[in-house]
């Protein structure tokens, strides 16, 4: 049982441990670990359980987990021409464009960074400092136990 093992470390020092934690887990033993990081989670885990306030809020696999959360994808990305918004706000797949200084980050469903691509492509435009978010289990958690704003779900 490992409770909260890679709080405070320096990032080599959390990977170090990551990598131990996946060589026990290798060799067939059963761990469980406690953390707050839902990326150490995801990276670690074979299944997850969700906690909030005490009670279990689902238990499944961390790819499971994450499909049952239909957040989509966030695509960000500097345009190396100009780029008129319209061209991917009027594609089915995206739900939004926002503008931060030079940077585009356009919300979608799973077929946006496809759709995207296309209309940049077909406008010889480069998707400089191309991000792509997925869904993680941050997500999933958020989704999952969202508060009203009286702090209740």
């Amino acid at each position: 049982m490992l409770d909260e093992l890679t709080t405070g470390l320096d990032p080599q020092a959390r990977r170090d441990t990551w990598e131990l934690i996946e060589r026990v887990r290798d060799r067939g033993v059963t761990i469980v670990l406690v953390t707050h990081s839902m990326e150490e989670a995801e990276q670690l885990c074979d299944r997850v359980a969700l906690i909030d306030s005490g009670r279990l809020v689902v238990l499944d696999t961390p790819a499971a987990l994450t499909e049952k959360v239909e957040t989509g994808q966030r695509i960000q990305f500097c345009p190396s021409e100009p780029l008129d918004d319209a061209l991917l706000t009027s594609l089915p797949d995206v739900t939004g464009v926002v503008r931060r200084g030079d940077l585009v980050v356009v919300t979608g469903n799973s077929n946006a960074l496809a759709a995207v691509t296309s209309v940049l492509a077909r406008h010889q435009i480069v998707a400089r400092q191309l991000r792509v978010e997925q869904v993680s289990l941050e997500d999933v958690f958020l989704a999952l136990t969202a508060r009203t704003p009286t702090g209740k779900n």
